[in-house]
Order: C-alpha cells, then structure tokens, then sequence
C-alpha cells in the first residue's frame, strides 16, 4: 500500500521536500483496544501499515463481534490481519492446531504467526504450513524464546537454522521476539541495547524482506530505522506509536533529520547547521 492517500496538499508538500514514497513497513499492534479506536486508527494510518497484529489472545475472549468488526474494517482498506504467536503456541500445546486455524479462516485473518517461544512444537513446519495452506492462510514463525534471555552465538546458530526450515516449509517471513519490553530478550541486552552483529547477521542470512523486526518502544523503532533505513519492517508498534514511527522512517521526526540515510532529499547536501 502506498503512503500517499490521493491527491492533497500534503502530498504534494512531501513530494517537493524529497520525501520518498514507501509501501507499508509497520505491522501495527492491537493489544486489546475497543473497536472504535482500532477503526479511527485504521482510517487514520491505514496506508502506513504492512498488516494490523490482533496480539496476544486478547481477541479470542473479547466479544466475538468486536474481533470481526476490526477485521472487517482493517480488510475494506486493504489492511491484510494476522494473528500474534501465543495462541498458536496453546493450540499446539492442547493438540488442537486444526481448530484453531478453522477459527483463523472463519473470523478472516489473512495470516497467522507460529512460534516456539513457550512451548516445543511436536508438529514439522510442514505439517503446520499445510494446515495454512488448505484455508488459503499465509503464516510467518517468530525466532526466539520469551524468558531465555538475549541471543548466544549457539541461540543465534539455532533460530537461522529454524527459520530455515520454516521458510522452506512455505511461511513468508520470519519475526524477531522482542515482547512488549525490548530488554534481555532476542537482540536486546538487559539495558535495551540492539545487538546490530546479530541484526546483520539475520538480514544477511535472510533478506530485508524477510525479517520482521518486534519494536515495541520508541528507542528500539529508532534503533532499527537508523540502522538499516527506511525499509525495515516493524512489528508490535502500538496503534498510538504508528505515525512517530513513520515519521522518523521518513526523517521528519527531529531525531532522524541528523542522519543522511533518512534526511528528506531537498535537504541533502545543503551543509545544514545541527544544535
């Protein structure tokens, strides 16, 4: 989906300062809210998200109506919905996989996310992904554990081995587990720091497109935006995060103005004086 939403004013002002067109690069996370303000949200930004992420199992004991009326909304714009990782992990674990991926179908979710992050899997990518594929459902894995900490370099060797099978298996992307903290968990030391080595390390093994990065806060959404530019994918970006986030991908936000790789092309090269 393109970022520009018909013909404005702004627009066309975003053009002549050399912001450049994007597609959608944010999975937007719902982690509960109502259904008018997922729907205002989507209206609002719709155009700047990849998909919208119902997390957690938080739509599975909502009313039944609300969670269709958010799908419902997120598909009339062109805004395809996946499912968080958690309740895929429970149905495994309850033996209870095909269920669970007839409910996906029947509500309209366009995509589900698998994971390994707190239970063991007795089922083969294979298997899952051809669950996936008889009600025409797309699926992503996420790589990581919940409570095991920061990646090793034995943790790192392990997950590109497991998203390589996932891929393999059919699934269109892989995600990277921060949770909702971004701290001592996937690439994220104790103090919230991104381990760029094993950043680069996934994108040079899989592709840019291939790897969805969970930013849950504003200092990692800026972490990975700064690193690797205004392609990277973003996961677990609240609705109420989403135009800061686009806002500095697209380097309007004063945070990213310093920096060339995301700068608006009429200020390149203008020797710019910074406070």
């Amino acid at each position: 989906m393109n970022d520009r939403t018909g013909s404005s004013l702004s627009a066309e002002y975003l053009d002549a300062i050399g912001v450049p067109h994007l597609a959608g690069k944010t999975m937007a996370f719902d982690p509960g809210y109502d259904v008018n303000t997922v729907i205002g949200h989507l209206q609002q930004s719709g155009h700047l998200m990849s998909s919208l992420k119902l997390s957690m199992a938080c739509w599975q004991v909502c009313s039944e109506q609300s969670t269709r009326k958010k799908i419902e909304a997120a598909k009339a714009l062109g805004v395809p919905v996946c499912t968080g990782g958690g309740p895929f992990e429970v149905a495994a674990a309850c033996n209870k996989l095909p269920q669970y991926f007839d409910l996906c179908q029947d509500l309209g979710f366009n995509r589900i996310e698998a994971g390994e992050g707190f239970v063991t899997l007795d089922v083969t990518p294979r298997e899952v992904l051809k669950l996936a594929e008889e009600r025409n459902l797309e699926m992503h894995f996420e790589v990581g554990e919940k409570h095991s900490g920061s990646f090793t370099p034995q943790v790192m060797a392990e997950i590109i081995k497991q998203g390589q099978d996932w891929l393999d298996a059919g699934a269109r992307q892989l995600v990277v587990e921060a949770r909702e903290s971004a701290e001592n968990v996937g690439l994220f030391d104790a103090k919230g720091n991104l381990d760029l080595y094993g950043a680069d390390a996934l994108v040079n093994e899989f592709g840019l497109d291939r790897i969805i990065f969970e930013a849950p806060n504003k200092s990692s959404q800026f972490a990975f935006i700064r690193h690797f530019g205004p392609a990277v994918e973003l996961c677990n970006v609240r609705l109420e995060e989403l135009l800061r986030v686009e806002i500095y991908r697209r380097g309007l936000h004063s945070d990213a103005f310093m920096y060339e790789n995301l700068r608006p092309a009429e200020a390149i090269g203008k020797g710019i004086q910074f406070k």
